[in-house]
């Protein structure tokens, strides 16, 4: 039937969790309902898409790991120059690492090849080719599971609950 976004008491996203988990969380009274689809489950009780606990829990943080991967989903699988979003995509160093610039999630971009060889060795201004978007960190580690959901059109609903998106 779904997943559902749990929400911490300060409205900050916990985790994503099967529906079920998310009804046994509501009847024990331990998490209320922020968002519904307009489905239900019996009568007078929604399949929430959306939950709050009712009592903060403390995350410690976690670092995303700076790969490849996370930074295509970062960047939406499409060139930060051109917008290319073909099979043909590399990273890119917005300061080259030859001048200084290392791996970090503020210096590496998606490029295009095409893009990536005509920036070459120099900054982004120098090239006069300007960056879609300033490259970031991204605010958590659900980040990338709640953008899957929200830009397939599933759960549209969750893209208010996360910072940046």
């Amino acid at each position: 039937m779904g997943r559902v976004l749990v929400l911490n008491a300060s409205y900050e996203p916990l985790n994503i969790t099967s529906w079920r988990r998310a009804v046994i969380l509501l009847i024990k009274g331990k998490a209320e309902q922020v968002e519904h689809n307009g489905r239900f489950i019996y009568p007078d009780m929604p399949l929430p898409t959306v939950i709050r606990l009712r009592h903060y829990i403390r995350i410690p943080y976690k670092e995303i790991a700076l790969t490849r991967r996370n930074i295509f989903h970062r960047d939406g699988h499409s060139c930060q120059y051109c917008r290319y979003t073909g099979d043909e995509l590399t990273l890119d160093h917005v300061i080259p690492r030859s001048r200084g610039g290392g791996d970090s999630w503020e210096n590496i971009v998606t490029a295009c090849v095409r893009c990536n060889i005509r920036k070459g060795n120099r900054t982004p201004r120098e090239a006069e080719m300007p960056l879609e978007r300033p490259p970031r960190r991204p605010h958590s580690s659900l980040y990338f599971e709640v953008t899957k959901h929200v830009n397939s059109g599933h759960h549209r609903e969750w893209g208010k609950y996360i910072i940046g998106l």
